[in-house]
């Protein structure tokens, strides 16, 4: 079995890491607080099944890699722009008081002062992956508040990013700084992300576009392993940088693509499970005997997570133009530590900055804030009631006019089609004839390239795939059209939609009988069969030559798709809308005329045509630059162009056609 031993790892921790996750979950805490506590189970300092740390930590460097990638390809520096008065002063200014009151905590305990510098940056920075988790289960991403939390997260980013180029000077500072050696180090960092971003920015959403076009799946997934593997691993081999700039590198690359919803979406499986495994091997590593015996520490280190940067995020708010409840958000949003701290932390171990145990001591800490966080974000509202009840305190607080901030302009109203092909060529010229906007998902490159051609907005990828989907706007769209011909595909759509959208009304299209049913049961409104569609046409038309009413014709047939297509009058309201279609039948119904330039009608009032006396058909509306009259009274005008709306028998409904037609044979029914 030896030759098994990675396999059994790797399965070994994934399965142990979905029963932590899975409890984390019950217990309503982050995912992350599991996946530590299963690396911990199964790490040399418990009994039972010890994993192989040094082959799990190999592949948790794939983890890193996509962490960092994933972060580089969501960076977008307008998102940090609008909260840049918040984000700029107060993510340095925590950030440097957060590193010093731990460089001062490490010197109480005797710590070299390297080892707490490496502490103090590493507790200074916020897990995004738990702020972002923290923001959603409180209905906070998207307002304001949140999103100066995301930008604030964003430029704690890009200081981990510097921060790791500039760590190994640091270890190379024992005889005095070297400052040579650093002018070396960001050379060969400046030199590495230029020469990526003007080469790479030209070359690599070139041949992503390409590859695209061979419409294969397996090179296109190939392609984005390599490109985010092979420019780290060059970073690191070639210009002697990290790997975690490498990768960061890469994603910026990729995000000016116009298929990098596609690639986030084929990345972000590699991403999650790589990422699992990096966790489990950072709990591996936590020696519980070691925290044990200096708890303290432990619970010194956790509070000034906990509470000490929440603290310094209210005093920046007091000195600084936020709002109070913004403050107390991000103030949330921080009290806590994760991926990126471990990411420091295994760098300061393996330069030699730190001790084993004393990386222990940022795991547990991590562990424990994480791990009460959600009750930090339930503390928000009782806080700022708390505040309000005292006017001077709270005058204080919240002294500064509130900031402007400008969200990011997104489509509103818009009617989203998944597919476009055939059927949503013909939808999509049709929304555009109505002036109704409108958003295209497909994973076929000429189609998009089409797309971006005629100016329709657009997205690149596999709407199958929810992280793609959610790019859409669902939950302001007015509706969404599946028109794919994969049904497999269509059922994942729908089912994702109604997860983010529960009320967006859906129409979808079904291939197969099966598949109308199954549809339906996944939250489709409205399931269309093209071709038992066109059994309802012959249908329509059939009824239509024996006189039957429109409206009575359309609302019979829309009961029969809603019962599936079921031609049978089994149900209640099926036999209601036949009852009426049978006694329609010769009935009343509004006939629209037009009435065509130099007819005698044209200039003369209702009242002067005397058109009941003369036909025998009423007038009971007007159609007029897409404007409805209905009622119209005697003294209304009639004008050329004008649709006309009559009511009457069929003699009736011919004389009325007969006049309108004087001087023009052009009479339109509809």
């Amino acid at each position: 079995m030896h030759e098994l031993t990675l396999l059994i790892n790797i399965v070994v921790a994934l399965v142990v890491a979905f029963i932590g996750g899975v409890i984390a979950r019950r217990l309503e805490l982050p995912t992350i607080v599991g996946y530590l506590l299963a690396g911990i189970a199964i790490g040399p300092f418990t009994p039972g099944f010890v994993g192989d740390t040094e082959t799990i930590s190999q592949l948790a460097e794939l983890g890193v890699i996509f962490l960092m990638f994933g972060v580089g390809l969501h960076f977008s520096f307008s998102d940090l722009l609008k909260v840049r008065s918040i984000a700029i002063p107060g993510a340095l200014g925590q950030m440097t008081l957060s590193t010093l009151l731990a460089i001062g905590l490490s010197q109480w305990w005797g710590w070299s002062l390297p080892a707490g510098i490496v502490l103090g940056l590493a507790i200074s920075i916020a897990s995004t992956v738990v702020l972002l988790r923290g923001l959603i289960d409180n209905g906070l991403l998207n307002t304001p508040h949140g999103q100066a939390a995301v930008g604030w997260l964003i430029l704690e980013d890009l200081a981990t990013v510097l921060i790791l180029v500039l760590m190994p000077t640091l270890a190379n500072a024992d005889n005095g700084f070297d400052w040579q050696n650093l002018a070396a180090t960001l050379l060969k960092a400046v030199a590495f992300v230029l020469l990526v971003l003007f080469v790479g920015k030209r070359l690599i959403p070139w041949m992503l576009l390409r590859i695209a076009h061979t419409r294969s799946r397996e090179l296109f997934i190939l392609a984005i392993l390599a490109i985010t593997l092979g420019t780290a691993m060059g970073a690191a081999e070639l210009f002697g940088v990290s790997l975690a700039l490498g990768a960061f590198v890469a994603g910026v690359v990729v995000s000016e693509s116009p298929l990098s919803h596609q690639v986030g979406a084929d990345v972000f499986p590699f991403r999650e499970a790589f990422a699992v495994l990096f966790f489990v091997s950072i709990g591996m590593l936590v020696n519980l005997v070691y925290l044990f015996n200096n708890l303290g520490n432990v619970l010194a280190l956790t509070a000034l997570i906990v509470f000490g940067k929440p603290l310094i995020t209210i005093l920046l708010g007091i000195l600084l133009p936020w709002q109070a409840r913004t403050t107390l958000v991000v103030s949330a949003g921080l009290s806590q530590i994760g991926e990126f701290s471990f990411i420091l932390g295994q760098a300061g171990v393996a330069l030699g900055l730190l001790h084993q145990d004393q990386y222990s001591l940022i795991l547990a800490s991590a562990l424990l804030s994480i791990t009460v966080n959600p009750l930090m974000f339930r503390l928000v509202s009782p806080f700022q009631q708390l505040l309000q009840k005292s006017s001077r305190l709270w005058n204080l607080f919240d002294r500064h006019k509130p900031l402007p901030f400008q969200s990011e302009e997104t489509m509103e109203g818009h009617v989203v089609i998944v597919g476009y092909g055939r059927v949503g060529q013909q939808i999509v010229n049709l929304l555009g004839q109505l002036s109704i906007p409108c958003l295209v998902v497909d994973s076929d490159a000429e189609r998009v390239e089409e797309l971006s051609r005629r100016g329709i907005p657009n997205l690149y990828g596999d709407a199958s795939n929810s992280e793609v989907l959610t790019h859409a706007g669902l939950e302001r769209a007015r509706a969404l059209v599946v028109a794919g011909p994969d049904e497999t595909a269509s059922g994942l759509v729908v089912a994702s939609a109604r997860d983010l959208a529960p009320h967006l009304p859906i129409i979808a299209r079904a291939t197969t009988e099966e598949g109308i049913n199954h549809l339906a049961g996944l939250g489709a409104q409205d399931v269309i069969h093209p071709e038992l569609e066109g059994g309802l046409e012959i249908v329509r038309h059939t009824l239509l030559k024996l006189d039957f009413p429109v409206q009575e014709i359309i609302r019979y047939l829309d009961a029969v798709r809603h019962d599936h297509y079921d031609l049978q009058v089994n149900t209640e309201e099926e036999h209601r809308l036949l009852h009426d279609l049978i006694h329609a039948s010769g009935t009343l119904e509004i006939t629209w005329l037009r009435l065509p330039p130099g007819n005698p009608l044209v200039g003369q009032t209702i009242a002067e045509a005397n058109l009941r006396a003369r036909t025998g058909a009423s007038v009971v509306a007007i159609l007029r630059n897409r404007e409805l009259v209905a009622n119209p009274k005697s003294l209304t005008v009639f004008e050329a162009e004008d649709r006309i709306g009559f009511i009457g028998d069929r003699e009736q409904i011919e004389a009325a056609t007969h006049l309108l037609s004087e001087n023009d044979e052009g009479v339109e029914n509809r």
